[in-house]
């Protein structure tokens, strides 16, 4: 097994590149996740937070440098390969919780791993384990309109691990809401990773969160630096 589930090596990203309006995002970004590490990261709104993680999940690419995931540089593979890789490999977590809002709590979860794959009894009773880890198994066939904003993000939670990612990345998963439901949300979150063994890379301007990570790294000038 490889040491690191993620590691960023030397990632560049330069938006509008040669035209007056030129944004050098990324310049360098390094960092190494091992096994079962939770780490926070840090950074004012535009420092490039979402797209560090967006290339951390294979959803850009970098101008510069290698992402690593298990052992694997995805930076090397065709659109094919990345696409499996991500689906499989990868689980996202947004501030809003995106779920399919014509689909049920279940079937959210559901559809991930049918697109992957799995067999419909299977992927069911997978839903149904999660849901049950994260409290909502009740609301289970209630479409999203109908739930809290604290259970529409406990069921984004499930579907992104639905298919058993080794990684799973965050952009503030709990900034869409007020602060003991947030505090409630995230506890939930960070059980669920533990009981998973997940690697993570959570996203986040709350230092109090931050800080019931394992570590903490900030973003400056397109770097990443010890928190």
């Amino acid at each position: 097994m490889n040491e690191n589930v993620l590691s960023l090596q030397a990632i560049s990203k330069t938006y509008n590149a040669s035209k007056p309006n030129e944004v050098q995002v990324l310049r360098g970004a390094s960092l190494e996740i091992s096994h079962g590490e939770v780490v926070a990261l840090v950074a004012p709104s535009g420092a490039g937070k979402s797209t560090l993680l967006h290339i951390a999940g294979l959803l850009d690419t970098p101008d510069s440098g290698a992402v690593l995931i298990d052992g694997r540089d995805m930076t090397r593979l065709g659109d094919g390969t990345r696409t499996a890789a991500r689906r499989s490999q990868v689980g996202f977590i947004y501030q809003f919780h995106h779920l399919l809002p014509e689909f049920s709590a279940q079937e959210n979860v559901v559809l991930p791993q049918l697109a992957n794959g799995v067999p419909a009894r299977e992927a069911e009773a997978r839903a149904r384990d999660l849901l049950a880890r994260v409290g909502v198994e009740k609301r289970a066939d209630h479409r999203p309109a109908a739930l809290s904003g604290g259970e529409q993000q406990r069921v984004a939670f499930c579907r992104a691990l639905a298919n058993a990612p080794s990684l799973l990345l965050a952009d503030e998963p709990t900034g869409n809401l007020d602060p003991a439901t947030s505090d409630q949300v995230f506890g939930t979150l960070m059980a669920l990773v533990r009981d998973t063994g997940l690697s993570a890379l959570i996203a986040t301007h709350n230092l109090d969160l931050a800080r019931r990570m394992d570590r903490v790294v900030r973003m400056e000038d397109g770097q990443i630096t010890p928190g």
